[in-house]
């Protein structure tokens, strides 16, 4: 029977592990260790505690229960309750009666109706830094022993690393799409008229995709190329960067090129260069830079292409109905010339509702 179970906890601690390599969700996942925490400790309920970000305190992250939801406001200062303790000392701890233990936080008992007998908590570190504790709570049969400590610490490990991998990887998001604003900004600074192209090319560019089917991945990109596309236009007035990129004068021609050049390196963007290149080629052959013509230009950039001729008109003044009728009165009579016609027709399809993404 011993064997039995731990072939069984092996099986769900490697079950737990793998999923850390897929979950997008961090509640998810952490509500799936505590469910597993409480099968294989045979407790009545489980908690995740994280540090806050001053290192001071301890707030919920998941609890179980009915009336788990009023715990997520409160705080235990670091050192004080028995979740505490083991926060700040970083050790594990049992209590197998909480009536004895002077340490233990009856408040949280009163918030969520829950009444603690016995717990277990153990500290969750990532390369010696504090990451939270984890605790189960009401044994059901007889006393947490030292392997449920040893379990609860490979738990509480998995923990830790799912916590700070999707911190990392929240931080990098904040932190590329903070840049994306700024660069969306200097993009609008490089030429007259230029306010609020970068985000309304993206938009348009995006609904045209969806309506054609585009995967996430090729969606993503088509985003970004909107996003970025006239990044060229930056280096136009700056003399050190075009002599970096061997050009000694600028020319419009360029601005595709130069976009990609400066783009060039970051990871997260490389499947929306061929896009921004070839965003001003026309469906005949007679664009720029390259001159390629029909389905040789990326589905990306046929889409981008129509986008940017339609936006030219809102910088010269176009708005309202007036934007929208010679927008679909542009598009129509480029079919097949300047613009791939099933880009058109999806187009002309969206323009019944323009108001929504344009």
């Amino acid at each position: 029977m011993k064997t039995a179970l731990n072939e069984s906890t092996a099986l769900e601690l490697f079950e737990i592990a793998n999923s850390l390599n897929t979950a997008l969700d961090l509640d998810f996942l952490l509500v799936k260790i505590g469910a597993a925490a409480e099968k294989l400790l045979d407790s009545e309920a489980s908690a995740t505690m994280l540090v806050t970000d001053d290192k001071k305190s301890l707030f919920f992250k998941v609890a179980s229960g009915e009336k788990a939801k009023a715990l997520r406001t409160m705080t235990l200062p670091l050192g004080q309750g028995i979740a505490g303790w083991v926060a700040l000392h970083q050790k594990p701890e049992v209590v197998n009666d909480t009536k004895t233990d002077p340490r233990f936080a009856g408040k949280f008992d009163k918030a969520s109706g829950f009444v603690t007998r016995s717990l277990l908590c153990v500290p969750m570190t990532y390369r010696g830094e504090l990451v939270g504790v984890v605790e189960v709570l009401n044994k059901k049969t007889g006393t947490y022993s030292p392997e449920d400590v040893s379990l609860l610490q490979s738990l509480a490990s998995l923990a830790s690393v799912a916590i700070t991998n999707t911190r990392v990887m929240q931080d990098q998001k904040n932190f590329f799409s903070h840049v994306l604003e700024l660069l969306g900004s200097v993009i609008e600074t490089a030429k007259p008229a230029m306010d609020g192209h970068p985000n309304r090319a993206a938009k348009l560019a995006c609904a045209i995709g969806r309506a054609m089917g585009l995967v996430d991945y090729d969606y993503r990109m088509l985003y970004y190329a909107g996003l970025l596309h006239d990044l060229g236009y930056v280096a136009f007035n700056n003399p050190a960067m075009l002599s970096e990129m061997g050009i000694v004068k600028a020319a419009e021609e360029l601005h595709p090129t130069m976009s990609v050049h400066m783009l060039e390196g970051i990871r997260l963007v490389e499947g929306a260069l061929p896009i921004i290149q070839n965003h001003h080629e026309r469906f005949d052959g007679t664009g720029f830079p390259d001159k390629i013509k029909g389905e040789a230009i990326p589905l990306g950039a046929r889409i981008l292409g129509l986008v940017e001729s339609m936006e030219e008109l809102h910088m010269v003044g176009l708005r309202g109905d007036q934007l929208y009728r010679q927008a679909v009165q542009e598009a129509q009579s480029g079919k097949g010339t300047a613009f791939d016609p099933k880009v058109v027709d999806a187009f002309v399809e969206l323009m019944g509702n323009p108001q929504a993404i344009w």
